[in-house]
């Protein structure tokens, strides 16, 4: 039995053809789609699964110091199956280094063990990609 601790949810406004708007209750916005200068949704997808991780990373590494680097890169492939497309095989690299302190070598230590914690348990986006989830299309009448 799942418990719902809180509520996601965000609008999608056409801003031109291809290019769109998505915008939280906070009023936070993030425009994507095709063509220059915009990330794909798939893009954007790839994008939540390391963002989410990385989050969960930062805010216990950063209390120990400032990461000199923290870069997160993540990759998928696209298959097509029968027709339908989806994607494969996604990986999340994390490239962190932390200043030569005792409390930059404590954060460096901690890194492995976070990552793995996100992976398996705090990273709601990629718990998501990887298990079955419900998703329901409707239309409706403005």
């Amino acid at each position: 039995m799942s418990n719902i601790t809180k509520k996601y949810d965000v609008d999608v406004t056409r801003v031109d053809t291809g290019h769109y708007r998505a915008t939280n209750a906070a009023g936070a916005s993030l425009e994507f789609g095709q063509g220059e200068g915009l990330l794909s949704p798939v893009e954007l997808l790839l994008a939540a699964v390391a963002g989410c991780s990385a989050v969960d990373v930062d805010v216990v590494t950063s209390r120990r110091t400032e990461p000199k680097l923290f870069d997160v890169h993540a990759e998928g492939t696209r298959v097509n199956e029968d027709g339908a497309s989806r994607l494969s095989d996604v990986n999340v690299a994390f490239s962190l280094r932390f200043p030569d302190t005792d409390a930059g070598r404590q954060a460096q230590s901690m890194v492995e063990r976070l990552v793995r914690i996100s992976h398996e348990k705090d990273c709601t986006v990629s718990r998501t990609v990887e298990n079955p989830t419900n998703v329901t299309f409707r239309t409706t009448q403005p």
